[in-house]
């Protein structure tokens, strides 16, 4: 395993991110493991999240300029932390997320920060993809933006998972809307890591079953 990711989950599982046990997804399946962004409490930590999301940034699309979208809420302070960390690496890009719900008073409407206009790309950040439920929540949301393109779309962990058919969330993500869904690191780093140590025997026969049911054919 490359050394990146296996510092890379580390990180997760010492800021509380990354959980054992019995969760719930929003797709509503019964989860083994869980990969929370809310845990993330520090200025230390949210700055060291940052900087990976900013690594996979720059490996992937580049010293090309965009427009970071965090999805409310847990997407907020990626997408905050990510453009801190890309201008320290000399990129300068800006940011925006949404409201719940849009703001009738002062300003207006459903977005805060940036607004991009017309012929602009936009990354999203965000911390997971399971059934790929959030991401369209998001690309109805990106319809009130008229020519703006959505470029990638970057999560912490691929979570290998059938999205609405047998093939992976993340592939059927970039084949319905046409951009690529890139990860820092996939269940399958994971488990490798876990199986490092005996103590995490349990864990790792647990998401291997899940996997057996809800894992991706392709």
């Amino acid at each position: 395993m490359e050394n990146y990711k296996r510092e890379f989950i580390q990180f997760l599982q010492n800021a509380g991110v990354l959980k054992f046990g019995d969760f719930t997804a929003k797709s509503g399946r019964k989860i083994p493991y869980f990969v929370n962004a809310g845990e993330i409490k520090t200025g230390e930590n949210i700055a060291k999240l940052g900087e990976f999301y900013a690594k996979s940034y720059l490996d992937k699309v580049g010293d090309k300029k965009t427009v970071l979208y965090g999805p409310a809420y847990k997407g907020i302070s990626i997408a905050v932390s990510t453009s801190i960390a890309l201008a320290k690496e000399g990129l300068n890009v800006p940011f925006f997320f949404n409201r719940k719900e849009a703001k009738d008073h002062g300003e207006g409407g459903v977005f805060v920060g940036y607004k991009p206009t017309q012929g602009e790309e936009v990354v999203i950040v965000e911390d997971v993809i399971t059934a790929g439920t959030a991401i369209r929540e998001t690309m109805e949301i990106m319809k009130a933006l008229e020519g703006v393109k959505v470029a990638a779309t970057f999560v912490m962990v691929d979570r290998k998972e059938k999205g609405q058919g047998e093939k992976g969330a993340m592939v059927e993500i970039g084949e319905e809307f046409g951009f690529p869904v890139y990860s820092v690191v996939d269940v399958y780093d994971i488990i490798e890591y876990l199986e490092e140590d005996k103590a995490n025997e349990e864990n790792v026969n647990r998401i291997k079953k899940y996997l057996e049911v809800y894992g991706a054919k392709a």
